[in-house]
């Protein structure tokens, strides 16, 4: 997926996954002001808001009015959790492509 087929409130939601992934932001992180990242990522502030009610709705961040918003304490671990079960999904996908491919290929030997 291209860059220009991504609403600017999906950049956003998208960055700050992979912050957490990486391990840049970790639980009980504060994430910078609305205003402070509208002028990061060049947008309007109710698109940094959409934003972080994406990242509330996941589970990712909570919201405290006037204080802020901060990476929640199972964040990280719900990242890791879905990487390893995406993980497992290609695994397994793999494993079937591979006994599909031996089974052509001893017909094709027979």
């Amino acid at each position: 997926m291209s860059n220009e087929s991504v609403q600017p409130y999906q950049r956003i939601v998208q960055d700050v996954r992979d912050k957490i992934r990486s391990g840049r932001l970790t639980a009980g992180t504060k994430l910078p002001s609305t205003r402070e990242l509208a002028d990061e990522y060049g947008v309007a502030p109710g698109t940094v808001q959409r934003a972080l009610a994406e990242l509330r709705v996941a589970g990712l961040i909570y919201s405290h009015q006037g204080r802020g918003s901060f990476v929640t304490e199972t964040a990280s671990e719900s990242s890791e959790d879905s990487t390893a079960r995406a993980l497992k999904r290609l695994e397994d996908q793999v494993s079937d492509l591979v006994a599909r491919l031996e089974k052509i290929e001893k017909g094709r030997n027979a």
